[in-house]
């Protein structure tokens, strides 16, 4: 199987690693608008770099990994599809519901599949927390409280073009809280701000937000982020039901120093730094699955029309956060339909 990848970014470069280790894939071959980090990733992968994005197609594939910029996920999927090859895309599909909504016509209109990259489906804690809680184990379901936060922010370029906090970060914690509980939500309330660097305020985002959604049974969640959390990068999800509850992401190097003076198990030596570190395993598993999917074993298990969900969500949020008014989500869908 002969996978392209475009785009050899941080995540592009890590991904591109993955990719030689899955089953199935036999070539794979990279691209860049900047065509010498792809020429500089292909050889420290020992694989091959295409002088350009129509190179790549024109060489032939059975599938295609998106890792470039956000602005250009919307057109290189479109690009994608044209020419008829099954394609992954790091989340989100685009910036705005516009281009997002575009991308879902056409994919399904079309005949190749369409996997867009949540990789929190496929980590094992998350997984085990929606199987107690689909089987009852967990009674019936009263609180979510979930969080992602990073260790140290990224670069001031990044911001103009990330979409913001909510739809950026938070965006993860809405699909997978949809995915868990297999419930919609139905209203929210957010709230951002800004203790860090100025340049968050300059490009119209925050460092810091937090969400209270509510669910169409009633189900109430937490969410929360920032991109300054000096303990280290901490991504958790607490599923509290009426008969037990699960806790995803308290393992053994979850960054959180007790304040207690005794404490029966060990804190974290080496906290996770990276979103990389944390997730490195369920990425390995999504890319997997992708390589099932590109050959037609499977279908996707997370449609455009899913990503579409979700930030449906995050749109929500932002406009609470910008009016400081609770936000119902028939809005956000009404607006875009206008």
């Amino acid at each position: 199987m002969k996978i392209g990848l475009i785009g050899t970014g941080r995540i592009g470069a890590f991904h591109a690693e993955t990719l030689r280790g899955v089953p199935g894939v036999t070539d794979l071959v990279v691209a860049d608008a900047d065509t010498a980090r792809a020429t500089s990733l292909a050889a420290t992968l020992g694989i091959r770099a295409a002088g350009s994005i129509d190179d790549l197609y024109a060489d032939g594939l059975d599938g295609v990994v998106i890792t470039a910029a956000t602005s250009a996920h919307a057109p290189l999927i479109h690009q994608a599809l044209d020419a008829g090859v099954p394609v992954f895309c790091e989340k989100p599909v685009a910036l705005d519901v516009t281009g997002t909504r575009g991308v879902v016509a056409r994919a399904q209109d079309g005949d190749a599949p369409v996997q867009i990259g949540f990789q929190r489906r496929f980590d094992a804690g998350y997984r085990a927390a929606r199987e107690a809680l689909r089987s009852g184990e967990l009674g019936w379901l009263h609180t979510l409280r979930a969080c992602t936060s990073d260790r140290t922010p990224p670069p001031a370029g990044y911001i103009p073009t990330s979409g913001g906090l909510f739809r950026d970060c938070s965006i993860h914690d809405f699909d997978i809280l949809r995915w868990l509980t297999g419930r919609e939500v139905v209203s929210v309330y957010a709230q951002g701000a800004n203790r860090g660097a100025d340049f968050f305020a300059a490009g119209g985002d925050v460092d810091t937000c937090a969400a209270l959604l509510r669910f169409d049974d009633d189900t109430l969640a937490t969410v929360t982020a920032t991109r300054y959390n000096g303990a280290g990068h901490d991504v958790r999800l607490e599923v509290c039901g009426s008969e037990g509850a699960r806790f995803v992401g308290l393992d053994d190097r979850a960054p959180l120093p007790s304040a207690e003076p005794q404490l029966s198990w060990q804190q974290a030596d080496i906290p996770y730094a990276t979103f990389m570190e944390r997730f490195r395993a369920a990425y390995v598993t999504e890319l997997g699955v992708f390589a099932d999917v590109a050959a037609g074993r499977t279908p996707s298990p997370c449609s455009p029309a899913e990503a579409l969900e979700a930030l449906y969500v995050a749109e929500a949020c932002e406009r609470s956060r910008r009016t400081g008014e609770p936000v119902a989500l028939a809005d956000i869908r009404g607006a875009a339909d206008t």
